[in-house]
């Protein structure tokens, strides 16, 4: 949802499944005012709701941007759907900072990550 450049470049975690993720995808209109202080605002609210695992991001320079929503559970999910905020927020989206978005949740039933080991090798001795 921003971009946090002193932030370190990492995904989220592989929790155990399953949980949820929502997928949310995006083409961003020409104005974007109070778009910022909004986004902002949600990324600290969904941080409260019991349940959230974490979000990733990317924007392409072309516009089109995704957001990923980690949940344990779709009790979590649907209480950050139907937060008044949150709703608030989406409304505005729709009104005025989206020219079109897509949204998808699904169930995980697999997850695994790999972390490249930032230590240097030895030689092998022989």
């Amino acid at each position: 949802m921003s971009d946090h450049p002193e932030v370190p470049v990492a995904p989220v975690e592989a929790y155990e499944p399953p949980y949820y993720v929502a997928v949310f995808t995006t083409v961003r209109t020409d104005d974007q005012s109070g778009y910022g202080e909004t986004n902002a605002r949600m990324e600290d609210l969904v941080k409260d709701v019991p349940g959230y695992l974490g979000m990733d991001h990317a924007q392409t320079p072309g516009g089109l941007g995704i957001t990923v929503g980690y949940f344990r559970d779709a009790d979590a999910l649907t209480q950050w759907r139907s937060n008044a905020e949150h709703r608030a927020a989406q409304e505005r989206g729709r009104a005025d900072w989206y020219r079109s978005y897509t949204l998808h949740v699904a169930k995980v039933e697999r997850s695994h990550g790999f972390v490249r080991d930032r230590t240097p090798r030895r030689p092998a001795a022989g």
